[in-house]
């Protein structure tokens, strides 16, 4: 198992080294027919293009297309009017590479690397004090590190590292929160963003807002440049009728401003954000993505949008 294990991670390392190499030596190319005259890099295409029609005509079938290669003609399309020049693959496909590569790029750059843990000391100091003093919470035992050691520690850090045996501790948390939102699912909306890639490679923010209680999409749009003023005008097209929501739960993204948050308080809604570093709603968005008619959100008009999302279905199940 053990052999087995490392050839694979060879293997797959000598990939990446051949993928590397590949996209160096597809750079350097192009890098030299900057140093070539404008009619010598026609006449070449020409010259390419008409040998590339005799295999069209013979209807020779191309090998399949490796990483590198993908990744090229992907960079490439950017740079000209590329639908009439493909020929070894359909269009839709070169989109899917490029979707692919997006989501590749977006899902590394939102890795969660999470804070670093603190010393082991005081990590071992916390559950002492925790064992030691049954009654206290996460929040005194904070508050008695930073008055009486100067060790300055939120209160959810320190429940972090608290005993799982400790019996005044059992699962309180999360049922606090689970009993707040079950009593107050009908009066409770959540939002987020989320972005999408259309046809033509232009990214748009879709905003989303949903009922906690029934799970339905109350409202979602579209927008190239998402603001705070665009945003307190979405939610001001859903906290309308009966009954009237009264909590909001958002995420601490910069767009939720502190002007729109105070707009939104004079409306009646009180907001709860989540924590740092929390994981987005990814189940709200792949449902999202899964039921919508036509996941091109960017191909649709205003009306559209207000018609779909005033007959949007639910999403999981009602609380």
């Amino acid at each position: 198992m053990t052999f087995c294990g490392a050839m694979r991670t060879v293997s797959a390392l000598l990939r990446v080294v051949s993928l590397l190499f590949s996209l160096v030596w597809d750079a350097i190319r192009f890098i030299l027919l900057w140093t070539r005259s404008c009619v010598s890099l026609r006449a070449e295409n020409l010259f390419l293009r008409k040998q590339l029609a005799l295999y069209l005509e013979r209807k020779a079938k191309p090998r399949r297309a490796n990483d590198s290669t993908r990744l090229t003609l992907a960079l490439l399309s950017k740079l000209f009017v590329w639908k009439e020049a493909l020929v070894i693959v359909k269009p839709e496909t070169l989109i899917g590479w490029h979707r692919r590569g997006f989501r590749l790029f977006w899902g590394w750059k939102s890795e969660r690397g999470g804070r670093p843990r603190i010393p082991i000391n005081l990590r071992n100091l916390i559950v002492e004090m925790a064992r030691g003093n049954p009654s206290w919470g996460e929040e005194r035992i904070a508050a008695e590190l930073l008055l009486k050691l100067g060790i300055r520690v939120s209160p959810r850090t320190v429940r972090r590292y608290l005993p799982e045996d400790r019996e005044s501790g059992k699962g309180l948390s999360s049922q606090r929160w689970m009993s707040f939102v079950r009593n107050h699912a009908q009066v409770i909306l959540a939002c987020d963003f989320f972005v999408v890639v259309t046809a033509k490679f232009q990214l748009l923010y879709v905003f989303v807002i949903m009922e906690v209680g029934s799970r339905r999409i109350a409202h979602f749009n579209v927008t190239a440049h998402p603001t705070a003023d665009w945003t307190l005008q979405q939610f001001r097209k859903v906290v309308t009728g009966e009954p009237a929501p009264r909590f909001l739960i958002h995420d601490r993204d910069s767009i939720y401003s502190s002007d729109l948050d105070s707009a939104l308080k004079s409306m009646g809604l009180r907001i709860l954000k989540t924590p740092f570093r929390a994981p987005p709603g990814k189940r709200l968005l792949r449902a999202v993505d899964r039921n919508s008619p036509s996941r091109m959100f960017g191909l649709l008009d205003s009306s559209e949008r207000e018609t779909r999302a005033a007959s949007s279905q639910r999403v999981g199940n009602a609380l």
